[in-house]
């Protein structure tokens, strides 16, 4: 007989219990959890566009978005707009500690005003996930990567395709080893681009 769980999840916690009252490990549901709320509903992208969806993949994963426009962060899901949704278009988002994984990269397709993304202490982002970054090359003017523990020098790769960047943040990403190679190809590529890696860059051996 399958085991009935009853689950309550919320940002800083997750409780998982049999209907008898046992507790149950919540490790391997935790990783579940996330990957459902990352994933792309194409059904879903088809009735709202893609700035809505990627606002609910963003929401639904602990991070917030700003619209055109506007001057107050959306962070709660259930205040979203309910209606009109073309005419809210997402200028910056903030994945400070959300979920985020690459599987939901790619809800950044199809957005055309994203000026600014902040990726701070996300736990679960990986080098793939940069690989969607250059999607939104022709509006994205500040990025920051920080803190994030799965970036290594391949992933940052990908950012030298950010030609209109501004302003980059890199720093603490403990997995990028060649400090001094990353930061020369970035840049080269990108010429008007303020790039800010605070750590120190080691000589390599």
């Amino acid at each position: 007989m399958a085991l009935l769980l009853k689950a309550s999840c919320t940002s800083q916690s997750l409780k998982l219990t049999s209907v008898s009252g046992a507790s149950v490990p919540s490790r391997c549901l935790w990783g579940w959890l996330n990957s459902v709320f990352n994933r792309v509903d194409e059904e879903r992208l088809k009735q709202v566009g893609p700035d809505r969806a990627c606002a609910e993949w963003m929401l639904r994963c602990g991070g917030s978005v700003k619209w055109v426009g506007l001057n107050h962060w959306e962070k709660d899901y259930n205040t979203l707009p309910a209606s009109g949704f073309d005419k809210y278009k997402i200028e910056e988002i903030d994945g400070t500690t959300s979920a985020v994984m690459s599987l939901g990269f790619p809800h950044l397709s199809g957005l055309t005003h994203v000026k600014k993304i902040v990726l701070h202490d996300c736990r679960y982002l990986d080098d793939d996930a940069l690989n969607y970054l250059p999607q939104l090359k022709d509006t994205l003017q500040h990025l920051q990567i920080s803190s994030c523990g799965d970036i290594t020098d391949r992933g940052l790769s990908p950012l030298s395709e950010l030609v209109n960047l501004r302003k980059l943040i890199l720093y603490d990403l403990p997995e990028v080893k060649n400090k001094s190679a990353v930061l020369e190809r970035l840049r080269s590529s990108l010429t008007k681009c303020e790039i800010d890696y605070n750590e120190e860059v080691q000589k390599e051996t």
